[in-house]
């Protein structure tokens, strides 16, 4: 063993453990770390963001688009503030995250020294688990168990702590080989449970959610449920866990659901929860589903124990990973198959029926335009969603073809879509990339289309322009009409500002003007910003004007 600096024994063991790309803002507390990463060969990729909430949103979504732990460094103090948005959303979204923090030198700790936190208070409800690496030496065992701990059971956020004096400081330590995951499979007795109850249902129901899916498992679930007739629906934010073209999928579960969804989850005698905690969003605010005990029989299939029985009293409670899960599946073919086509079927059709908007006031209509989108993106295309009524559009009357091709954030933090859609069109050049914000959420983290430029990204976004947070608007306006405060918005030329990155920007207005503005930003050869202006009256997908809404 050679003498290295703890910069170095760091970058090393990220490497070993797979990371080929790191997303962040440079701060002078790592950077013996950053030094260490341009001496090594391995082709690590450093990207730079512009503030480091879109790195680590860009960490997060990194996790959801190729299924690997996602890393994202940031200084001490703001730095950490900042990005403590994307560890929160990459607990709710249940990805696997590092954060590494540079932290103040170990003299100083407990005097308040500048822009010192203390991150086991910080981020102790938000992430998985929160340490902070005192001794050089250890830094192989603190990464491998970071590793181990993100991607094992319900995948979720770590966070490192990194004293500024310990990566410069000099150690001899071994690496160690790359860390493992656990999965956990079902047992026989739980999947000959499990096929009892399915042959005793004649309306049987899946919700699925995973953060993610590997495509041998994908293929075999879908499967599954085609030669079994069994529907499924998608819990919130979701819906690229299963082909939306598929015969069995019945649309998502979220807020706002379709009344075909709402109807069949009331009528369902047997309910599986496949891989989905059944959360506020995924119950609509646990009015569809409400805990503690459903009237529907249940089976709960979870890759953490702890989850299982904590919100909602099962039938049968299965601790096991979704890809294991769908594997052990295969065998699993039911008589009653043919008998339950028909309810099948009905769900189909009300999927299918959902995806035809009304029509929308003014003179650029959302649903038409989704159905331009729908018939030009291919198949593979990646379509990343912020927050606010305008992500409905994409959510509900966009199809997704399956893995990788749906980012959106569980946990509805605004800015999140521009980020993700920087960052899978730096993972994934050779496809289209299209991004769906908000006025008002384009602004959280519209810097980033310099990280864009800066690396060849392309992302198309669009940005729903309304001149309203419109979610909260229609809130306010359903309870207290007539009393609007706070929800207006001045904005910029969203065009003129795109320009002014060097991205394509165009404004369109009318609808019949949508299609060409689109080909010419796909055809431009670098990141492009169409804003859409739409009238205020249309708020989101199939909801009345915001004149006609109803009030409390």
């Amino acid at each position: 063993m050679t003498k290295r600096t703890g910069g170095s024994v760091l970058i090393e063991a990220l490497a070993i453990n797979g990371v080929d790309k790191v997303f962040g803002v440079p701060g002078e507390s790592y950077l013996s770390a950053l030094d260490a990463l341009y001496q090594h060969e391995t082709g690590m990729e450093y990207i730079t963001c512009r503030q480091e909430g879109g790195s680590a949103f860009m960490a997060t979504s990194y996790a959801r688009l190729t299924g690997k732990v996602g890393i994202c460094f940031v200084t001490r103090g703001p730095g950490a503030t900042n990005a403590s948005i994307g560890v929160h959303t990459a607990y709710q979204d249940s990805t696997p995250m590092i954060l590494l923090i540079g932290q103040v030198p170990r003299k100083n700790i407990e005097r308040e020294a500048f822009q010192e936190i203390d991150y086991r208070r910080m981020f102790g409800q938000m992430s998985k688990w929160t340490a902070q690496i005192d001794d050089p030496a250890r830094i192989p065992e603190f990464i491998n168990r970071a590793f181990q701990v993100a991607q094992s059971g319900r995948p979720g956020p770590v966070v490192l702590a990194l004293p500024e004096d310990m990566l410069r400081e000099f150690t001899e330590v071994a690496d160690l080989s790359p860390a493992v995951p656990v999965r956990t499979c079902p047992g026989t007795a739980e999947l000959a449970q499990m096929q009892t109850m399915l042959l005793a249902s004649k309306k049987p129901l899946v919700i699925i959610e995973a953060a993610c899916w590997e495509d041998e498992p994908r293929l075999a679930f879908e499967a599954f449920c085609l030669r079994n007739n069994i529907p499924v629906a998608a819990a919130s934010r979701r819906q690229s866990l299963f082909d939306n073209r598929h015969d069995c999928y019945v649309g998502d579960v979220a807020w706002g659901n379709i009344a075909s969804l709402t109807k069949a989850i009331d009528e369902c005698d047997l309910l599986i929860a496949f891989g989905a905690r059944l959360d506020e969003g995924t119950t609509c605010k646990y009015t569809v589903l409400t805990p503690p005990v459903l009237k529907q029989k249940f089976i709960h299939i979870y890759p953490q124990a702890e989850e299982l029985g904590r919100v909602f009293k099962a039938d049968l409670m299965i601790n096991a990973g979704i890809s294991e899960m769908a594997l052990a599946l295969t065998d699993i073919d039911l008589t009653t198959s043919n008998e339950l086509a028909e309810w099948r079927e009905v769900l189909r059709e009300g999927y299918l029926q959902s995806l035809i908007a009304e029509p929308q006031p003014g003179d650029l209509d959302m649903g038409l335009v989704m159905t331009h989108l729908r018939g030009v993106l291919p198949r593979d295309a990646i379509v990343t969603t912020g927050a606010g009524n305008c992500s409905d559009w994409p959510n509900k009357i966009y199809q997704y073809s399956g893995k990788g091709t749906n980012l959106s954030s569980v946990s509805g933090a605004m800015g999140y879509g521009v980020p993700a859609a920087v960052m899978a069109s730096l993972v994934h050049r050779e496809r289209t990339v299209v991004c769906f914000s908000g006025d008002g959420d384009f602004l959280m983290n519209g810097q980033e289309l310099a990280t864009a430029i800066q690396y060849g990204g392309k992302p198309i976004i669009l940005v729903i322009n309304n001149g309203l947070y419109g979610t909260i608007r229609m809130h306010q306006q359903r309870r207290h009409p007539g009393r609007v405060s706070g929800t207006e918005l001045v904005n910029p030329d969203f065009a003129a500002f795109a320009k002014s990155f060097g991205a394509y920007g165009e404004t369109v207005t009318r609808t019949e003007d949508f299609a060409d503005a689109f080909k010419r930003a796909q055809n431009s050869g670098v990141a492009a910003v169409l804003e859409l202006q739409i009238d205020p009256e249309s708020i989101c997908y199939n909801c009345p004007p915001l004149s006609e809404l109803p009030t409390l």
